[in-house]
């Protein structure tokens, strides 16, 4: 079953096309890797995919409907849940009650059903020993975990991560990566950014590889890595 679909999705900024034409599927249960050299339109991308930007030409399906011009928020509401590059958590509050914004404001569950909620994502996202700790006092790897925390409590059907092993040490990244790809494990449908590719190899089952806004490849991952195109342009290694 496809809970998001793309198609022949444009977007300009001026004389700029920073997505062209771009088409994709992607299954519900699936996770989705999408790489491409700086400035090739994957945050561009996730905006369309959220809302923050809309479409000029194309069409954005999420669970059946029909969504190129509905708000960022409701299609929160629908189950689009999306972590940031940067963190940017309420700093004077706690972990917890970090969550609490998130899944009250984003999940349209009732009050009472919030709390149950953020308990169990603070388990699933190995937070749970950071419960009271101030969101500003947490380590880089917290501040992640407290990012995709944000994200899983919003109860998204879609969760969307964009670089968020970027700039953790290997152990911090191997971790992390074990979270997501439990997730995954549970079910959870993911597109994820990233250029830490063995980290992303590790858990996506397919690779969609942008450049200059357009689809250059779309496949396993091992069959996108050897190809011609993908590594002289995102590789940069002349074949």
């Amino acid at each position: 079953m496809t809970i998001l679909s793309l198609t022949s999705v444009s977007k300009s900024f001026g004389a700029l096309k920073v997505t062209d034409d771009v088409s994709f599927d992607v299954a519900k249960g699936q996770a989705l890797g999408i790489i491409g050299p700086n400035g090739a339109g994957k945050s561009t991308l996730f905006n369309l995919i959220t809302g923050n930007i809309l479409a000029d030409k194309g069409t954005v399906t999420f669970d059946g409907r029909d969504v190129t011009r509905v708000s960022p928020m409701q299609r929160c509401l629908m189950g689009v849940g999306r972590s940031f590059q940067i963190p940017q958590p309420f700093s004077n509050l706690t972990v917890f009650e970090n969550l609490v914004v998130a899944a009250s404001y984003g999940s349209g569950l009732s009050e009472r059903a919030v709390t149950d909620v953020c308990a169990d994502v603070l388990e699933r996202c190995e937070l749970i020993d950071r419960a009271n700790q101030t969101a500003g006092s947490l380590s880089l790897l917290g501040r992640k975990r407290l990012e995709l925390a944000r994200a899983m409590a919003t109860q998204p059907k879609l969760l969307l991560l964009d670089e968020i092993a970027g700039g953790l040490t290997e152990g911090e990244c191997q971790a992390l990566v074990a979270t997501i790809r439990r997730l995954h494990g549970e079910g959870m449908t993911i597109i994820w950014i990233e250029h830490v590719l063995h980290a992303l190899n590790s858990v996506v089952e397919r690779l969609l590889v942008l450049d200059f806004g357009r689809v250059i490849g779309l496949g396993e991952p091992a069959a996108i890595m050897a190809s011609r195109e993908v590594r002289e342009i995102y590789l940069g290694i002349e074949v």
